[in-house]
């Protein structure tokens, strides 16, 4: 059975969320890939509404300056679980999650515990079951890894659901800069060598580079700039999740959020922006050199200003996993819309020496195979000798020593 979900009262507005079963009174919970609600004792589904409110960038100096004037946050929300009556409270760094009583899931309200609220949202694609089975793919066939590693990958991975907190930065770029440009060009030169004996002049075609000043400008807008807004993730192994399908954003609804857990942001609005302009800055790099041109670039001067910046906040769907190993802990993440794993990793010291060794092996290997074929096309048979290298054989010897047809033949 299905039926579209129902909006809350406005008396209701500031409590949180839940999503009672109307068939048998159990916790619905958000069936990735799906646009509903599902029960996971009778199988009863609560269709979610779409939501047809556009997704507006927000100014950002504009933000900026009213967060200055406005109230602190809260450093926690106080939840009565009306499943088993039990009283509890989420931190500061979340808003959705279980009852740790009873386990039925709530999502609070994001305005009691950020000033800036969630606009956006991708909803899970990928189930339990298929980033199990990506992460495990993904262990296995880790290069010089721990045996203890291949073992907990054949294990059972306690992957929890977590939507994760992101900003997003649009920007109009203008960038002023002073270099230079280098142009190859060839002469010739003249040297002297020793060749059987005498000093003979050769000539050879050298490449040298001409530089000469540049100054320009170039101008980039950049849309969409992603950047993590937890810290309590790694920043390198969220971003070679990379690229999310940001188009398909939608406008954010709690419904998505029922059995899982969400995050708040950690990283201000602020320092997000400060690693978009580190992300931005390569790119900017880039424009210069090729407005320079030439064959070589030099830059030695750059000044960007940042216009019209906007940005959004959004929650973007991640499966988690970890795991201590020789007491450290380490992380992983997949993908909920596309299954791509990415995380931290140990590595056997063992496998590594062992997979040098043999390399080394191979190629002493294949340089004495090169000797000996390099000294069968220039001569007669010859023997590899460790202490001597390449020498005559023995049958090359006796007959050089005994020509046949001569006494002793």
């Amino acid at each position: 059975m299905q039926q579209e979900s129902e909006t809350p009262s406005s008396a209701s507005d500031s409590e949180p969320r839940r999503f009672p079963c109307a068939q048998c009174g159990a916790s619905l919970e958000y069936a990735p890939g799906t646009d509903a609600l599902r029960c996971g004792h009778c199988g009863y589904e609560n269709r979610i509404v779409g939501s047809t409110a556009p997704i507006l960038e927000q100014d950002f100096r504009e933000t900026l300056r009213s967060l200055t004037t406005n109230a602190a946050t809260r450093d926690n929300i106080a939840i009565h679980c009306d499943s088993c009556g039990a009283s509890y409270s989420f931190d500061a760094a979340t808003h959705a999650g279980q009852c740790p009583f009873c386990g039925a899931p709530v999502v609070a309200k994001t305005e009691q515990h950020r000033q800036l609220q969630v606009q956006a949202l991708l909803p899970f694609q990928i189930g339990r079951d298929q980033a199990r089975v990506a992460f495990r793919r993904w262990l296995g066939g880790l290069w010089f890894a721990p045996g203890g590693l291949k073992d907990y990958a054949r294990n059972d991975a306690r992957l929890a659901g977590m939507y994760v907190p992101y900003w997003t930065y649009d920007a109009d770029t203008t960038t002023r800069y002073q270099g230079e440009r280098g142009d190859d060009y060839q002469v010739q030169e003249s040297y002297r060598v020793i060749e059987n004996g005498e000093e003979v002049e050769r000539v050879r075609i050298v490449t040298k580079t001409r530089w000469t000043p540049a100054t320009g400008t170039v101008s980039r807008f950049f849309d969409d700039v992603l950047v993590l807004a937890s810290r309590s993730l790694p920043q390198d192994v969220t971003e070679r999740l990379e690229p999310w399908d940001l188009a398909n954003l939608t406008p954010y609804q709690e419904e998505y959020l029922s059995g899982f857990q969400s995050e708040m942001y950690g990283v201000e609005l602020e320092q997000g922006f400060e690693r978009a302009r580190e992300l931005m800055a390569p790119v900017i790099r880039r424009d210069i050199e090729h407005d320079i041109g030439g064959d070589h670039q030099r830059i030695h001067t750059l000044e960007t200003r940042y216009g019209a910046i906007r940005f959004k906040h959004i929650l973007l769907p991640a499966w988690l996993s970890a795991f201590r190993f020789r007491d450290k802990t380490y992380r992983f993440v997949v993908n909920g819309r596309t299954g791509e794993v990415q995380g931290e990793r140990p590595y056997s010291a063992w496998k590594i020496a062992l997979a040098i060794l043999l390399a080394a092996l191979l190629a002493g290997g294949g340089l004495a195979a090169w000797q000996y074929l390099s000294a069968a096309k220039q001569g007669p048979a010859l023997d590899y000798r460790p202490r001597y290298g390449w020498v005559p054989t023995e049958t090359h010897r006796l007959q050089n020593a005994n020509p046949v047809g001569s006494p002793g033949a």
